[in-house]
């Protein structure tokens, strides 16, 4: 498919930045943006120069491919309609609101043959890119993803609404089934938790542990890795990672200490190689949808596929048993 013509529906914070995007990437053509607001959507319209509408089932006649944008509640209704046609899907995530809505969606695209790709954009991050090769066989995990409250979003819980970010990555790089949740959540500002904390203990022994709050007063996106010889450290707001490599022995050391020893110097020096990975600098959201045009050009699996963005919200419907 050399030219595909796609359209965005919803245009509110999010995908008004999905047409910006997609109104220049190469291989496709923005042919119109939905949004149930009129003067919304005949904005973003103009501003891209293609054509507006408030009803997405009228969109859905013209177009080859389709990236969903709405609230959360929205995500099931409008992509079934849209890949019962056959037409080539992005969510923004999470997919759907239940596990059984996600496996409806994943089973019609296998059917109508569609490609089906979850915004799950911290996969394109380029720190995680960069470090992903370093994450092999973890056995702890943390992750702490803060920020302070937007007002966007509050129809869905903490744990739907950040916190479903670090499960994504978890279960991309741990290729083992979870075995136990515990988690506590915490009601704020709105009439959802607004802070969780979760516990992920996985049959092949990693356990990952995970906070995620909408209501601190510092912004914060980090997670630290440990294997059994590496402990990697990922910032995805400042986009930099390093790897603290094992390098030594310390039978000797402990049997014949140098003279003036200084434990942090020596070990940085003798036992451990620090690696701050280059990291080149990239628009994820450009980037992530760049790869769903591509995946459509090559008939092949996104990066984030259906069924990942089905495993995700499992386990975050997981958490939300226990808070």
């Amino acid at each position: 498919m050399n030219n595909i013509k796609i359209a965005v529906i919803g245009v509110g914070h999010l995908g008004k930045n999905h047409a910006k995007h997609l109104s220049k990437i190469p291989g496709c053509t923005l042919v119109g943006v939905v949004d149930t607001n009129q003067k919304a959507a005949d904005e973003i319209a103009q501003l891209y120069q293609t054509k507006a509408y408030t009803d997405y089932k009228k969109v859905l006649r013209h177009v080859d491919a389709v990236s969903i944008a709405t609230p959360t509640v929205a995500h099931y209704q409008v992509a079934r309609k849209a890949l019962s046609k056959g037409i080539h899907t992005f969510i923004e995530k999470p997919i759907s609101t239940t596990v059984l809505e996600a496996n409806k969606l994943i089973s019609l695209a296998e059917k109508y043959k569609a490609v089906l790709q979850v915004g799950h954009i911290e996969r394109f991050n380029p720190a995680f890119v960069a470090a992903r090769e370093y994450l092999k066989d973890p056995k702890f995990i943390e992750c702490h993803r803060l920020s302070s409250f937007s007002f966007r979003s509050i129809d869905i819980d903490i744990v739907l609404d950040l916190m479903i970010h670090d499960i994504d990555l978890i279960l991309s790089i741990v290729k083992s089934p979870v075995k136990k949740v515990d988690a506590v959540g915490v009601k704020i500002i709105s009439e959802k938790n607004d802070l969780a904390n979760a516990r992920l203990v996985f049959e092949n022994g990693c356990v990952a542990n995970l906070t995620a709050s909408r209501a601190s007063d510092k912004a914060m996106r980090k997670m630290r890795i440990f294997t059994g010889t590496t402990y990697a450290s990922i910032d995805f707001a400042e986009k930099t990672a390093s790897v603290y490599e094992r390098k030594g022995d310390l039978s000797t050391l402990a049997a014949n200490p140098p003279p003036g020893f200084n434990p942090k110097e020596f070990m940085l020096d003798k036992f451990i190689n620090v690696r701050n990975l280059t990291i080149t600098p990239y628009d994820q959201l450009e980037q992530e949808l760049t790869s769903f045009v591509e995946s459509i050009q090559n008939n092949k699996t996104p990066v984030v596929s259906g069924a990942d963005g089905r495993d995700a919200l499992a386990i975050c419907h997981k958490i939300l048993a226990k808070l």
